[in-house]
């Protein structure tokens, strides 16, 4: 299969609004050993790809400048060390950054084969969310069947990621949520209730919607200003993980550490980006083994909220930084 010596792909002039991205021509990257090199048909569209614009993110050591960290393509080479993809695969990948772009390389072990049925921007809606929702709900925060969970920001990516596997495994999900619109989408993906944060305080709901037990995990990414409430939401052995802080990591009132003791919470969290190839080779091994057959048999699936052309990146940049998406926005990069 014939590489070309250079590709189209997103860069950043400087830190700032979404305006600062621009389309430019540039080497296409070689994969290491370990790595393959996908030419990408389609690519997602997160908040940390907005959070690493601003300049509030930076790509940790060895990783791409370029954003992006999930597409969906075709393998065209493969590093020495690579033995279980071959060329012509079809695959989606986390990758280390380098998305928003023609061709991007990707540990071969980050990579997981399209569901049957999907298409390239189906398949490149999966990785960030699943990877992060597997890790941080299941594998950490240890939701089990028969349990119940609280997400926040229901109608994201990760929300609606988080609602769907969590129902698909027996668990009883609640959300908070901006609008009655959001809302009701969240109850269509199987959230038992959805919370209107706006006109609700959501720690007062879920106790009046659990009889007052609580729930067992919380996922957040909203930060400080709910951290407090979070607690007041879990049950006794409860577990909250924190998975990113929008609206600040520093609390503004003092934090009491008795009822962490007295109903043995757990306070956790994690970011995905600076984990090991081999530790995110083990989330998709999961992955494979547990998600894939119930993404195969219909049970979950991304939601797409908009598609746009690769070098309409800003407004898809916009349309993430206002919140008015329900699930993904993706980048159509190549058919």
């Amino acid at each position: 299969m014939t590489v070309p010596a250079s590709m189209i792909h997103i860069v950043t002039d400087g830190a700032g609004g979404p305006e600062v991205m621009r389309p430019v021509s540039g080497r296409v990257p070689e994969p290491a050993p370990d790595e393959v090199l996908i030419r990408v048909q389609a690519a997602g569209v997160n908040r940390p790809d907005v959070a690493q614009r601003q300049g509030s993110y930076p790509p940790p050591p060895n990783a791409s400048p370029i954003l992006g960290l999930e597409v969906a393509g075709e393998v065209v080479a493969a590093g020495r060390e690579v033995q279980a993809l071959h060329i012509g695969e079809r695959v989606c990948a986390l990758t280390n950054g380098g998305g928003y772009a023609e061709y991007c390389v990707a540990p071969a072990a980050q990579c997981l084969p399209w569901p049957p049925g999907y298409d390239a921007i189906r398949a490149a809606a999966l990785p960030e969310t699943y990877f992060t929702v597997w890790a941080n709900v299941f594998m950490l925060g240890r939701l089990g069947r028969g349990e119940t969970l609280l997400v926040h920001g229901g109608s994201s990516g990760i929300g609606v990621t988080a609602i769907q596997l969590a129902d698909a495994f027996g668990a009883t999900v609640y959300a908070t949520v901006g609008s009655e619109a959001k809302a009701e989408a969240c109850r269509r993906l199987g959230a038992a209730a959805a919370i209107n944060y706006r006109s609700a305080d959501f720690a007062e709901e879920i106790r009046r919607l659990t009889d007052g037990r609580g729930v067992d995990v919380v996922l957040d990414m909203v930060g400080a200003p709910y951290f407090l409430r979070n607690l007041r939401a879990l049950a006794i052995d409860g577990r909250l993980v924190q998975i990113a802080f929008l609206h600040g990591a520093k609390l503004a009132e003092p934090f009491d550490l008795a009822p962490v003791m007295t109903r043995r919470l757990t306070i956790t969290g994690s970011t995905m980006r600076p984990r090991s190839t081999e530790q995110k080779g083990a989330i998709a091994a999961a992955l494979r083994d547990q998600v894939w057959p119930v993404l195969a048999h219909g049970r979950c699936g991304p939601v797409i909220h908009r598609v746009f052309p690769l070098a309409e990146v800003a407004a898809a940049h916009a349309l993430m930084e206002s919140s008015h998406h329900i699930g993904k926005i993706m980048l159509h990069v190549a058919d």
